[in-house]
Formats: C-alpha cells, structure tokens, sequence
C-alpha cells in the first residue's frame, strides 16, 4: 500500500500533467501560430508580468484562506480561460485572458510546492528520516510527471497540424537566415509561419480545453485537503491584510533569498529561450511549425526522466553538483547553437538540442524547488510566492526584448545570467552547509488540538499564525 502522503503527490502531479499539456502546447506554438504583430509573445510577456504582480500578495492570502487544494482548483480555472481565448485570437481576446492566467499562476505554483513541502516533511517524520530527502523525492516525482506534459501537449499539436494540406517546402533563401546567422527577427510572415487551417486550430484548442477542464475535476475529486486544519485557524485567527499581503516582500530581508534571485531568474531565462526561440529561429524556419511539437516532445521527455533521476540522485551527490552539471550542459548547449547553422538535413541536431535543454531544466526546477522549501520552512508561502514573481521577471524580460533583440544577442543575455547565478548561488549552498535549517517536525501539522495534548512540552508552529 502506498502512503497517503504518496497519493497526494500522484493526484496533484497529474492534476498538473493535464493542465500543462494544454498551456504548454498552446506557449510552444504562440511565437509561431500568433506570430503576426508579435501577439503571440505579446501574450506570454503579459501572462509572466500578471504573475509578478500576483506574486506580491495573492499567494499568502489564497492559501490561507482557501487552503492549498482549492486554491490549486480556482487557480487551474484561470489557465482554462487562456485555452479558451485562443479559439478567436485577438488583442482582446488573448490579453485579457493572460491577465487571468497570470493572477492565478502564482498561486497555483505556490500553493502546489506548499503542499509538496507539508506532505514531504510529515512522511519524513512518519519513517523517521530527514525532511530536505523526502522533499527532494516528492520534487522529482512531481516533476517527473508534470514534464511528461510536454510530450503530450505538443504530440496533440504535431499530429493535428501535421494534416494540414498547406504545408509548403522551405525555400533555400529562407535557410540561411535561420539560427544565429541572421539577426533572426524577420521569421513571421513566410510560408512555413503562416496559420494552419482554421478548423485544425479549433479541434487543438478544444482538446486542449478538455484536459484543462479534466485537471480540474482530479484536484477536486481526489486530493486530500492536508491543511485544512491551518486554514480554519486562519479564518478563525485572520491576521491584519497589511500583514498577509506584505509576507512576501517582508522575507526579502533574508539575504539567502536575495542572493538566489539571479538562479531562480535564470530558470524564466532558459526556459523562455527554448519555448520562444529555439522553436521560431531554428525549428520553426528550418523545418516548419508542424515540427515544433515533435522537438519539444522531446525536451518533454528528457525533461521527465531527468526530474525523477534527479530527484533521486540528490541525495547521493548533493545539489551543488547537479547544479554545476545543469550550467556546464546550458553553456555549452548556448556556444553551440551560437555557431550552428540549422538545415533540415541535420534533422536529428534539432532533437539533441532541446533533449540537453530538458535534462538540465530538469535540475533548475526540481533543485531550485526544493532549495526554497528547505531554506524557508516557517515562510513557504512568502518563499514560493518569491521564487514565481523573480522566475516570471525573467520570463518577461525575454519576452520583451524578443521582437527587437537579435538571436545572438539572446543568447548573450541568457549565457550572462547563468554565469551571475553561478556565481552567486554556491554562497547560499556553503551557508546552508555550514549552518544547516532546521526542517518542520511533523508537529507542526498535527491539528492544532491533537498538538497541544500530544506534545505538551513541545508545541512547534508551521508558520507565523
């Protein structure tokens, strides 16, 4: 029998399997299917500029009201209205439901790396070993899942748009602007970008609409309302909204989370470089836009598998390698595709790249996830809440400069921001070595009740409540 703790990690990781299949097929797609007037960008850089902003107060006030299970449900509403402004897209379609997605992107993550902590420290006190390898292994499975999304996602879309009749060969003019060659801003409005036939995009966005729903309906079925005694004290016991809304801010004095903002923005950096031009400067004008979720899927996959090795192999050789290990593979990854000049003979090149992209995101996201929830235990909300807010600034800046920053220069920008991370994080994990947090005993999460008549001399908060 597996543990409940168990449970809850397989209900909310495929929970977020299905509503990322649909958002992660429809963010590959959008600098290529919406490529006219930089729409498509557009949108995300206002999806990622929306969460920042919900970042600063939203996540903190959701939790502890609703709890993390139903502030996961409200929050997988917001992404299924994207799905839907992207059967008629348009300025007043798309970035209005970006507005949504983006106040309820936040939280969501939040609310989800909140749960995954709670859950990872009880079943550690329950076999009795350390919080930070349970949490770890929880990340990894979750991720291990969740980036399995990618693979379905963009297998609906290859699939759907791959029988389109209008599929035009790629002239040999064309190629020789792809890549880095070229400034790389001038991939819109050639044959290979245009839209495909607009019943194929509806049958897309429908399905995609689908499984968003279906995500919804898994949360709310099935996962464990595993703080609901906390929110009740909440409710019971409400601090003052200036207090809630600025917990987010307030842990900014920690040095510790000021010094991971460059890791925690290189992870929107890397993340918006393959999603938005790796598929338009190099899949999308060497091979085409049916291609893309071919590529993708397999950044999706090796993304997958990375997450749950990882996850494992964490507590074998510690983070700081994998970290270092994740930066070698972006480095040289970023001086190759600065001299590579992609063709559609080379066809098995456009699937290494995103393959090595996916093992290394694999280590940003499952150790930089976990890293959080191991500094800041008494402030998960606070700390989660600032991991999303300084990784959708990245986001967003890429986006930004997107439409008027060549290729290369991208690639400059991203190999710097690695460079400064790589600098500035081994401080914190010396820190941490040195004087290590004290993780959450399962005390913490007992009801309030039950605590004070089990452990009479040793009553332990979870958080500042």
């Amino acid at each position: 029998m597996i543990s409940r703790n168990f449970k809850n990690v397989l209900v909310v990781s495929v929970g977020f399997l299905s509503l990322f299949t649909a958002y992660g097929g429809l963010q590959s797609l959008q600098s290529s299917l919406n490529a006219e007037q930089g729409m498509g960008v557009a949108s995300l850089s206002v999806i990622y500029a929306s969460i920042i902003i919900s970042s600063m107060f939203l996540p903190p006030i959701m939790i502890k009201n609703l709890g993390c299970k139903w502030t996961i449900v409200a929050c997988m509403a917001c992404y299924v209205s994207y799905s839907i402004g992207n059967f008629y897209p348009g300025w007043y379609t798309l970035i209005p439901t970006s507005v949504i997605l983006g106040l309820g992107g936040s939280p969501l993550w939040s609310a989800k790396c909140t749960y995954l902590t709670i859950a990872g420290n009880v079943q550690a006190a329950n076999e009795g070993k350390k919080g930070p390898d349970i949490i770890n292994q929880y990340f990894g499975i979750f991720f291990f899942i969740f980036q399995s999304s990618a693979v379905w996602g963009n297998l609906m879309s290859s699939l759907i748009f791959g029988q389109d009749t209008n599929i035009a060969a790629i002239p040999e003019e064309q190629l020789k602007t792809c890549g880095a060659a070229d400034c790389g801003l001038n991939v819109t409005s050639n044959s290979t970008t245009t839209r495909p036939e607009q019943t194929l995009v509806w049958t897309l966005v429908g399905s995609y609409i689908g499984v968003g729903v279906l995500a919804m309906i898994i949360v709310a079925v099935f996962l464990d309302n595993i703080d609901r005694e906390q929110t009740s004290h909440f409710r019971e016991n409400r601090d003052p909204f200036c207090h809630t809304f600025l917990a987010t801010f307030r842990l900014l004095k920690d040095w510790r989370l000021l010094t991971l903002i460059p890791l925690t923005m290189y992870s929107g950096f890397e993340q918006s470089f393959l999603s938005g031009e790796y598929t338009k400067n190099y899949v999308t004008c060497a091979l085409g836009i049916h291609f893309v979720g071919f590529v993708m899927m397999c950044f999706g996959a090796s993304n997958s598998v990375c997450s749950f090795l990882f996850g494992r192999l964490a507590r074998y050789t510690g983070r700081a390698a994998l970290f270092f290990f994740a930066a070698v593979t972006n480095f040289s990854c970023i001086i190759a595709l600065l001299f590579w000049r992609p063709h559609p003979d080379q066809l098995p090149v456009f699937f290494v790249f995103p393959a090595l992209w996916g093992m290394a995101d694999a280590i940003w996201q499952t150790q930089t996830n976990a890293l959080y929830g191991i500094l800041f235990p008494r402030d998960k909300e606070a700390a989660f809440a600032n991991y999303r807010m300084w990784e959708s600034l990245g986001f967003v800046i890429a986006f930004a400069y997107s439409t008027f920053l060549c290729l290369e220069y991208k690639l400059y920008i991203v190999l710097a921001v690695l460079v400064l991370s790589m600098i500035t994080y081994p401080i914190v994990e010396y820190h941490e070595y040195k004087n290590p947090t004290p993780p959450i005993e399962e005390g913490a999460y007992l009801d309030h009740k039950e605590t004070i008549q089990t452990l009479e001399d040793k009553i332990i908060s979870q958080t500042q409540l």
